[in-house]
C-alpha cells in the first residue's frame, strides 16, 4: 500500500488534525465517485513539459493557490520545522515523532517506516500517542498524495 496513506479510523484524533489545518485533507474523496473517462481525456491533454493541460480554451494549469483553495489549507503561520542548513533531521524527527528512523535520506524517510513504527492508537492510548499519530497521517498525506516522489516512498520533513 505504498503511497497511499492510512485511512482515518474512529480511534484518530480529528481534533489533532483539525487542529493543524489538515482535516479537510484527511476527508479528500470520501464520498467522491471518480469519472475514468474524464481522468484519462486530462490525461491525453497533459504535456509533461510544460506541466500544463493544452484544452480547446488554451493552456492552463495548477497552481499552488489552486491546491492551497482547493484543500483548504492555511498558509499563515510559522514554519513546522528548521532551517535545512542547520537541522539535523534525526532530532527534528524525534521532536515530532518521539522515535528516529535507521535511514535518513537527506531530509526524507521512508513511508513504510512511518507505517511500522507508528500503528493506529488504541483505545487505552495516551494523548502524545495519539499526537504523534496524527503527526505520521499527516507526513503520509504529505508524501502519499500532496507532494509524493517518483517512487511514493519517502516524504521529506520539511
Amino acid at each position: 500500500m505504498i503511497g497511499k496513506p492510512r485511512k482515518t479510523g474512529k480511534r484518530l484524533e480529528k481534533n489533532y488534525l483539525r487542529e493543524a489545518g489538515f482535516w479537510h485533507v484527511a476527508t479528500i474523496g470520501q464520498g467522491c465517485k471518480l469519472d475514468s473517462k474524464l481522468i484519462s481525456a486530462l490525461i491525453e491533454r497533459w504535456r509533461l513539459k510544460t506541466y500544463t493541460f493544452h484544452l480547446l480554451c488554451g493552456e492552463c494549469t495548477i497552481t499552488l493557490e489552486d491546491e492551497r483553495l482547493q484543500l483548504r489549507l492555511s498558509v499563515d503561520g510559522s514554519a513546522l520545522t528548521r532551517s535545512t542548513q542547520s537541522a539535523d533531521w534525526g532530532a527534528v524527527c524525534y521532536d515530532l515523532l518521539g522515535a528516529i528512523p535507521d535511514n535518513i535520506y537527506g531530509v526524507r524517510i521512508e513511508m513504510g517506516w512511518l507505517r511500522d513504527t507508528f500503528p493506529e492508537p488504541e483505545n487505552d492510548s495516551t494523548k502524545v500517542e495519539r499526537i504523534r499519530y496524527a503527526r505520521t497521517y499527516i507526513l503520509e498525506m504529505i508524501g502519499g498524495y500532496l507532494i509524493p516522489n517518483l517512487l511514493r516512498n519517502l516524504v521529506d520533513l520539511r
